[in-house]
């Protein structure tokens, strides 16, 4: 599948979209390249596939809270704005009239979207001059620039060299042999294989042995390790349907699961998850959403689930202002707040239009688009929204975040952790890594390292390339 057009010109490709040549594909009859191995989860009604493979439904944990992002270090400070090259004095993306800086995440670098005037970065800052109790220490250091991003290297995880899939099934049938097994070996080989060799490894297992390499691996291993293999062995879509079906089986629903995938997807992706939860689990993803939540935030994750949104990058000036006029309109100008035209600009917009709309609103409300989001909304409607514009401003960094609020304090949200990892390996976790060491001033390695042990922390290193 390619993009066309896809990135404009001189500007890196925009994160979330894989590089060319490593995008998801779905044969057109319909029918999933999923070897067997990968049951429903629940049974039920569901289609009879073998019993082998993944876990059911007691699985995975449920991942922890979801802290709402209360903004980035780097406020400016009274006194005006700070001044940036090629900008004259009193214009740009300075701090508005009465100091309110633009508050968020850390800007994309300054290239232009579709061809248009350089974007010159915003200026972060903490909504109302509180620190958000994430920052441990006090205020810390925050470069005024984004980290350079190096075109081309997105991913941690690259497809292998002289790949010889009969080969790595060799050396993972010898680690699980006889007695014991040699873990090393695993993580040596699954950790320097793209995701489409992981699944020809996986079929030539079969081919060689008659056995199921997915059976063999669950049997020999257990806990968070199990779960870090399982999820590198699953295809990028069937994991993300998978995901979503596990977040809404059973009691209760981990709704922040279903905010982090349907909302930083692109519509490809959407398309093909929607697609694979029909032929995988044989429900449909939208009447799950329906009957898993309700109002203003179940009307959002329809809306994401339909894969709709313009992805034309040029930017209309002029539909961003004229949307920032709606939203103000909607929400800080009228008593009370009109959910569905909120709805309707973020689940429609692209990102870069998106980027365009938060620059006019905090030029003309004297106040950033996401603290207005804070104070008009509440819950899990919240965060869905503040996370579309989070990735409109910057996507690593959202990803970012949610790796630092899954290891702080006591304990780890390793289902949070095992999935962002695996599935930002290939895409953008070069500029993740990147955004953490930024932002809170630790290497993304070194976290894991003093949250994790054994096996499960040495591979989850090699994917991140520490």
């Amino acid at each position: 599948m390619s993009y066309p057009g896809y990135p404009p010109t001189g500007y890196p490709p925009f994160p979330g979209y894989p590089p060319a040549g490593q995008e998801s594909s779905f044969p057109p009859s319909g029918q999933y390249p999923y070897p067997s191995g990968f049951p429903p989860m629940g049974g039920g009604a569901y289609p009879q596939v073998p019993s082998s493979g993944y876990p059911g439904a007691g699985g995975y944990p449920v991942p922890g809270g979801y802290p709402a992002p209360g903004g980035y270090p780097g406020a400016p400070q009274p006194g005006g704005a700070p001044s940036y090259p090629g900008v004259p004095p009193g214009q740009g993306f300075g701090v508005p009239p009465g100091g309110a800086g633009f508050s968020g995440y850390p800007q994309p670098p300054s290239q232009s979207y579709g061809g248009g005037p350089a974007q010159v970065p915003l200026p972060g800052g903490f909504p109302g001059g509180q620190m958000p109790s994430q920052y441990p220490g006090g205020q810390p250091t925050y470069p005024s620039q984004p980290a350079t991003v190096t075109q081309g290297t997105h991913g941690t995880i690259r497809p292998a060299a002289n790949f010889d899939a009969m080969r790595d099934a060799e050396i993972l049938r010898k680690a699980m042999k006889g007695f014991g097994t040699d873990e090393q070996a695993i993580v040596d080989v699954v950790a320097n294989r793209s995701n489409d060799q992981r699944q020809k490894i996986k079929a030539a297992f079969k081919t060689s042995y008659g056995k199921d390499l997915i059976k063999d691996l669950k049997s020999e291993l257990s806990g968070n390790m199990e779960e870090l293999i399982l999820a590198l062995f699953m295809p990028p879509t069937y994991y993300d349907a998978w995901s979503l079906r596990k977040a809404m089986q059973g009691a209760g629903t981990q709704e922040r699961v279903l905010i982090e995938i349907l909302c930083t997807r692109t519509n490809q992706e959407i398309r093909e998850i929607v697609r694979c939860y029909q032929s995988e689990f044989g429900r449909d993803l939208e009447k799950d959403i329906r009957s898993d939540t309700s109002g203003h935030f179940e009307r959002l994750l329809v809306s994401m689930c339909q894969g709709n949104r313009d992805e034309n990058q040029s930017v209309n000036h002029q539909m961003a202002q004229e949307d920032a006029q709606r939203l103000y309109q909607a929400g800080e100008g009228r008593l009370g707040t009109d959910e569905s035209c909120f709805n309707m600009i973020l689940a429609t917009r692209s990102f870069p239009q998106l980027r365009a709309t938060m620059e006019a609103y905090s030029r003309m409300a004297n106040r950033d688009l996401l603290s207005s989001v804070s104070r008009e909304f509440s819950g899990y409607v919240e965060s869905g929204l503040k996370t579309i514009l989070q990735c409109a401003l910057n996507r690593p960094a959202f990803f970012a975040e949610r790796l630092y609020c899954a290891m702080k304090g006591a304990g780890t949200d390793d289902s949070t952790l095992v999935r962002i990892v695996v599935t930002r390996s290939e895409i953008d976790l070069v500029q993740i890594k990147q955004m953490f060491a930024q932002m809170y001033q630790k290497t993304l390695g070194t976290m894991i390292a003093g949250d994790t042990s054994g096996d499960y922390r040495r591979l989850l290193l090699a994917i991140v390339g520490q």
